[in-house]
């Protein structure tokens, strides 16, 4: 008789599942490998999902769950535009050196499998878009910023930087790109990073402070 996994053992899996979608794309990842890492068989996965497609899917939504809520969490915290600023591209960096994997993953979601980047773009950036998109047009209201900006446009560049530094602490091209602007010594100055980041950030809204 079939026996329900506990909620430990299914995280497990969805966590050796973004390890292999992360190390070798999904193409070349194997449902065997991940149930054998996971200690169940491949008909268990199976049993879940229907397919290795949903089976991706749902790996990504993992993966991502974390970094959203933390960064929604972050964002209503200060009642400071610069303060919130500051703790998001804290938050960011930080997260980006501690989960590479996920990533590695958002990656390979952002890069590739266009049907299914269709389908999880309005999911997976749709609570960043509004938290991102509320907090400039506040800002805006209360005299923090410039009174010029287009909240949504500048929510959306602000989103695409964010998205940028992750891929750059993780995903080869993108670190070789910094690389080559900043040079290798980057990657060991966490503060130079944040503090560029946050000059430009603050300078493109017009951030009273």
């Amino acid at each position: 008789m079939y026996k329900k996994l506990s909620d430990e053992k299914i995280n497990d899996m969805l966590r050796f599942g973004i390890s292999e979608f992360a190390d070798k794309g999904f193409g070349g990842a194997s449902l065997s490998s991940i149930a054998g890492k996971a200690g169940i068989s491949v008909g268990v996965i199976y049993k879940y999902f229907e397919d290795k497609e949903s089976f991706f899917l749902e790996c990504v939504r993992y993966s991502l769950k974390d970094l959203n809520n933390v960064l929604t969490e972050v964002a209503a915290e200060s009642d400071s535009l610069k303060d919130s600023i500051k703790d998001l591209v804290h938050t960011l960096i930080l997260y980006s050196r501690e989960h590479e994997e996920e990533n590695r993953l958002y990656s390979e979601i952002v890069s590739g499998r266009s049907e299914m980047s269709v389908m999880l773009a309005r999911e997976i950036e749709e609570i960043s878009a509004m938290v991102y998109t509320d907090l400039v047009r506040k800002a805006m209201d209360e005299g923090m910023c410039r009174k010029d900006a287009d909240p949504s446009l500048f929510a959306f560049f602000f989103d695409n930087i964010f998205m940028m530094i992750q891929f750059s602490y993780n995903c080869e091209y993108y670190r070789e790109r910094l690389k080559l602007y900043c040079g290798d010594s980057i990657f060991e100055d966490d503060e130079r990073m944040e503090t560029e980041l946050i000059r430009f950030i603050t300078g493109a809204l017009g951030v009273m402070v």
